[in-house]
């Protein structure tokens, strides 16, 4: 069974900036492609980005990208979403999910991720 092992969410002020690791245990990364998906109070959840592990192509959701980065650490099996001027619509719980599709081509953000980790908490406020 794959967990995935999250960290690194907390209270940051608009503008500022936060990493988010995320370590699956059960799989290597090489063979899967690995989302961040987010989900504030009453709203469905939203792809934020996704990258596969297996070429490291990625795909950014629109009101992320310029300021959101994935990226794989092979030699330590992570994960990780660098986060740059935040802005208090980027507040949200924070989940990482893999065990799909090995790749982030096309409408992503629909596809089938077996595997989701606990969330983590991201508060933007001033």
């Amino acid at each position: 069974q794959v967990q995935l092992v999250e960290s690194g969410g907390g209270l940051v002020h608009p503008g500022g900036s936060l990493r988010l690791s995320c370590r699956p245990v059960g799989i290597t990364l090489g063979y899967y492609a690995v989302a961040w998906f987010r989900q504030s109070p009453g709203k469905d959840h939203e792809g934020v980005s996704c990258i596969s592990t297996s070429d490291g192509t990625t795909n950014y959701a629109a009101s992320v990208k310029g300021r959101f980065t994935m990226s794989t650490d092979y030699a330590n099996n992570t994960v990780y979403l660098e986060m740059n001027s935040l802005k208090p619509e980027d507040t949200a719980v924070y989940y990482c999910v893999t065990d799909g599709p090995n790749h982030c081509s096309g409408p992503w953000t629909g596809f089938t991720f077996r595997a989701w980790g606990q969330g983590t908490q991201v508060t933007v406020s001033s």
